[in-house]
């Protein structure tokens, strides 16, 4: 007779117990499908490759003199190379919504759903905060951080007898300069994702984001002088935002906070039986009673 402790799993409720090799079945098809987006949108982007470059080159038109400035490539394979990697970066970026929704399928069933419901909300931020510090990057401070590094350039002026210096980016260099920014920003925004999913699950909590505020902007601006390009320009456009989105992040953990507690209150609280008039109604509402006298107090009982 077969126990029937081994017939239940011990997952969440419909959840049944799938021996390692369907576990390696299943993980295969979903890399299998995610690589076959990854390609697909490989070739797309390969195919639209000069419009995806131009949107990236785009910020070196708020330049001074924007008729006269040109981008180069010094090796023969540069330029091939380069839109490799653009149409690469863009096949990452489409098929990344594609990927996620593999690893969700994968990992979904083996959640309660308590655990569905508390980290679905979190990956569809992730893409969403990702594509705001690229927006953020892109629209205000890659155009700025050009205009600055171009202002070292010197024109050219016969009575001075300088030499003059033009900035002429490379190709290969400007698309690993962009996507080093672009990678940096949309990890960096993820930050009130990320502590806001750790102070949910309980492993930190607002007043310990608080306490440890002074740490924080020391691992913040390390942070930023390690995936931005050694200059200061750029590590600070990184820091600051990420700064006040740690602030941003104890904000929103001290909402959710106050959420859950009240939440909680309303459950322990218990329901008014059905038909039982509230408390403090009845008791306005119906007279107190004395109890009955023993006995009647009259001249006989007082003479007793």
């Amino acid at each position: 007779m077969a126990n029937k402790d081994d017939d239940e799993s011990d997952g969440p409720p419909g959840d049944k117990k799938m021996p390692l090799l369907e576990h390696l079945i299943e993980l295969r098809q979903r890399l299998i499908w995610s690589a076959l987006a990854f390609f697909v949108a490989f070739i797309v982007c390969y195919v639209f490759h000069k419009q995806i470059f131009s949107i990236l080159v785009a910020p070196m038109n708020t330049l001074p003199n924007p008729e006269g400035r040109r981008m180069i490539f010094t090796a023969p394979t540069e330029a091939f190379f380069t839109y490799v990697k653009v149409a690469a970066w863009g096949a990452v970026c489409i098929s990344f919504p594609i990927v996620a929704g593999q690893i969700w399928k994968f990992v979904a069933p083996g959640l309660y759903q308590n655990e569905k419901s508390a980290f679905l909300p979190f990956l569809v931020a992730t893409p969403f905060m990702f594509a705001l510090g690229a927006g953020f990057l892109y629209f205000l401070i890659l155009p700025y951080g050009l205009q600055f590094f171009a202002s070292f350039e010197i024109p050219r002026d016969p009575n001075a007898g300088a030499v003059p210096i033009q900035f002429e980016a490379k190709m290969n260099e400007y698309l690993s300069f962009v996507m080093a920014l672009i990678l940096a920003f949309g990890i960096s925004f993820e930050l009130p994702v990320l502590l806001v999913l750790l102070c949910r699950v309980g492993i930190l909590n607002p007043t310990q984001l608080a306490e440890k505020r002074r740490y924080a902007i020391v691992a913040l601006v390390t942070f930023a002088a390690v995936v931005t390009p050694p200059d200061v320009f750029s590590q600070l456009a990184l820091a600051v935002p990420m700064y006040a989105l740690y602030e941003l992040s104890i904000v929103i953990a001290r909402f959710l906070e106050k959420r859950s507690a009240s939440d909680e209150e309303d459950e322990d609280e218990p329901a008014p039986a059905a038909g039982a008039p509230a408390a403090g109604t009845a008791a306005a509402a119906t007279p107190v009673r004395q109890p009955p006298a023993l006995y009647e107090e009259n001249d006989f009982n007082l003479a007793r």
